[in-house]
C-alpha cells in the first residue's frame, strides 16, 4: 500500500445463513449484526466500519439472497443488489460444509456484470476436511475469476486476516468517512428492536421467525436516570401471539429478561423494558407498516 490514506467500502453478500454477520461481528470486535441460525436473519444494510492507521474499510452487511416471496422479501432483495453496485468490493460469502446450489450459482450471475473485484471468503472450515475445502476452494474458481479465495472461520476468527489485508490492497485513495471511534451507522432505536427479534428468533420455533418485527415505540430517560424502553413485537396471526408470549408468559418474560441485560450493556444504563404483542395480518406485504418498522 502506498503513503496516502486509503478508504472504501466492502459488500458482504451470500445466500441466507452462511455467516456474513458473524464475519461482520468479528471483524470489528464487537456485536453490531444479531445471529441466529434461523435464515435471512438480516433484514436491512447494516454498516460496519474498521479503521486503521492507513485506511478504513466500510462493510456494508446485506440481507441473504433468496427468491422473494413477500413485499419484505422484495425488498431485502433490492438492498442486496443496491450494495453490490455501490461499494469498491464484494466479498461473497459461501460455507465449505455446502454444496454449491442455485443460490450461489444466482449470486455469481449477479456478479458477472461487476468492474470491481469480487472476494470469495469460504466459511466454516473448521466444520469440514480439508479436502473438502479444497475442493470447494476448485469450484468456484471454475465458475468465477475471483481476485482472491481465502478459506476462514468467522466465528473463531482464522483465516479473517488473511481477508481483511487482501481487500486492503484493493482499496482507492480516499479520506476518512467515519470518525475513528464508529463502528457502526446504525441508530440504538434500531439496535435495541434487533436485540429482542435476536431473543425471539433463538427462543421460537422454524415457522415463526420470518413473521416476526419489532418496533420500538418509545425511549426515554426518566428523573432517576432509568431509559424506559416501550417495543411492539409484531406476529401474523393469534395462533404466533401464543407461541411469543408462551405458557404462562414464560417465553416474553425470558425474552424480555435477555434483551434488558443486552440494552443496558449497549446504553450503558439501567432499562425498564415495556414489551408487547400485537398481531398485524399479512404485515410483510403492508406498505404503510413496512415503512414504520423502517423495511420501506
Amino acid at each position: 500500500m502506498s503513503g496516502a490514506y486509503r478508504s472504501g467500502f466492502v459488500a458482504l453478500v451470500g445466500r441466507p445463513n452462511v455467516g456474513k454477520s458473524t464475519l461482520l461481528n468479528c471483524l470489528l470486535g464487537q456485536k453490531v449484526s444479531i445471529v441466529s441460525d434461523k435464515a435471512q436473519t438480516t433484514r436491512n444494510k447494516i454498516l460496519g466500519v474498521y479503521t486503521q492507521e492507513m485506511y478504513q474499510m466500510v462493510f456494508v452487511d446485506t440481507p441473504g439472497v433468496h427468491k422473494p416471496k413477500h413485499r419484505l422479501g422484495e425488498w431485502m432483495r433490492q438492498e442486496t443488489m443496491e450494495a453490490i453496485k455501490e461499494v469498491d468490493a464484494v466479498v461473497m460469502m459461501t460455507a465449505a460444509t455446502d454444496a454449491i446450489g442455485p443460490g450461489d450459482r444466482y449470486i455469481l450471475d449477479l456478479l458477472q456484470t461487476l468492474q470491481h473485484p469480487v472476494f470469495l471468503a469460504i466459511n466454516k472450515i473448521d466444520l469440514a476436511a480439508k479436502e473438502a475445502v479444497l475442493q470447494c476452494i476448485e469450484s468456484y474458481r471454475r465458475l468465477y475469476p475471483f481476485a482472491a479465495v481465502i478459506p476462514i472461520c468467522a466465528q473463531t476468527g482464522d483465516g479473517v486476516s488473511a481477508l481483511v489485508d487482501e481487500l486492503a490492497l484493493c482499496l482507492p485513495n480516499g479520506p476518512q468517512y467515519f470518525p475513528d471511534d464508529m463502528v457502526t451507522d446504525r441508530p440504538e432505536r434500531n439496535m435495541i428492536a434487533e436485540i429482542i427479534r435476536e431473543k425471539l428468533l433463538l427462543r421460537t420455533r422454524e415457522e415463526l421467525p420470518h413473521a416476526l418485527a419489532v418496533d420500538i415505540e418509545e425511549i426515554t430517560t426518566r428523573a432517576n436516570g432509568t431509559v424506559y424502553v416501550r417495543a411492539v413485537i409484531y406476529v401474523e396471526r393469534d395462533s404466533q401471539k401464543r407461541i411469543v408470549i408462551g405458557k404462562n408468559g414464560s417465553v416474553l418474560r425470558g425474552v424480555g429478561r435477555e434483551s434488558r441485560a443486552d440494552i443496558q450493556e449497549l446504553l450503558q444504563a439501567k432499562v425498564y423494558l415495556d414489551v408487547w404483542v400485537k398481531v398485524a395480518a399479512d404485515w410483510r406485504n403492508r406498505k404503510q407498516l413496512l415503512q414504520q418498522l423502517g423495511y420501506e
